[in-house]
């Protein structure tokens, strides 16, 4: 491998963690913790822990909470509030120690590179589905949820398999974010002063 090469996985890899983080933490934990275990790539040795045993089982028990969590239309939101505090750290950290330890610039820049993804990409979910869950119906809740997951492991696969082709896919996927959280901002607002306008006890009082 040339060092062009090496330079476009390593971004690859960075870029593409933080981006996994944001959208589904612990699911990205356990799918790079199961390639360490099993040695199914090489990775940098700042992952090997999470290939442990018993690290495995924590990510694992937590992928579990967060499949069902994510199908529950309106918890999924409370869950992703929460995670506001978990996933854009934890990007930056993944991402970080995607690097080489022996540069810290390097693993600075990665490690602001990786909370600025994982930030974009947290929040344009999380506002995506607190849109979706204006709908009484659960239907499009799950296939949204189901869509993400699917999303996420092809996105690892062609992480690790094609990283030139996964850091193409990724610009886009910003370009899109660009165009989408604004939009999905308006919307989220428009909704609010919706609902506030219908709490108001004069408007309630003239409805009546």
């Amino acid at each position: 491998m040339n060092d062009v090469q090496t330079v476009m996985t390593t971004f690859a890899l960075v870029a593409g963690l933080a981006w996994a983080s944001g959208l589904r933490l612990y699911l990205t934990l356990f799918v790079i913790g199961l390639i360490v275990h099993f040695r199914v790539v090489e990775l940098p040795a700042a992952f090997d822990i999470l290939g442990h045993t018993w690290v495995l089982t924590a990510s694992g028990i937590m992928l579990a909470a967060e499949f069902f969590a994510d199908k529950l239309p309106g918890f999924d939101s409370v869950w992703d509030a929460f995670h506001t505090f978990i996933r854009i750290p934890a990007g930056a950290i993944l991402a970080a120690a995607a690097v080489s330890p022996a540069d810290p610039v390097l693993v600075a820049v990665a490690a602001i590179l990786g909370g600025a993804i994982a930030s974009g990409t947290h929040v344009a979910k999380a506002g995506t589905r607190a849109l979706i869950n204006t709908s009484p119906e659960p239907f499009s809740n799950w296939a949204a949820s189901f869509s993400e997951e699917a999303m996420l492991l092809g996105g690892l696969w062609m992480m690790i398999q094609h990283p030139l082709m996964f850091l193409a896919a990724l610009v886009l996927f910003i370009l899109l974010l660009f165009w989408l959280i604004p939009k999905v901002y308006r919307a989220m607002r428009g909704i609010f002063r919706a609902r506030n306008m219908l709490s108001r006890p004069g408007r309630t009082n003239a409805m009546h």
